[in-house]
């Protein structure tokens, strides 16, 4: 299992809408609006580092509010 944080910018005011739909996708495993350069944070858990891509990629960054992700692989 590969375990990811991934923080998300949004449009402003729609921190709590992005929030809402994250938490329905099964990779995530917590999920926080939080202060500053970033809006969100979340913790996801995946199988390898290519479902991270797919999670980005296909689900992620689809939302419309979302602007900009970073994507931080946690070391084992």
């Amino acid at each position: 299992m590969v375990l990811a944080y991934i923080m998300v910018r949004v449009d402003a005011g729609k921190e709590r809408e992005v929030l809402k739909k994250i938490q329905k996708f099964d990779e995530v495993k917590d999920s926080n609006i939080i202060y500053g350069e970033w809006d969100v944070v979340m913790k996801i858990k995946v199988k390898n580092i290519e479902e991270i891509t797919a999670f980005v990629v296909d689900k992620l960054r689809k939302i419309k509010p979302v602007k900009l992700t970073s994507t931080m692989i946690v070391a084992d």
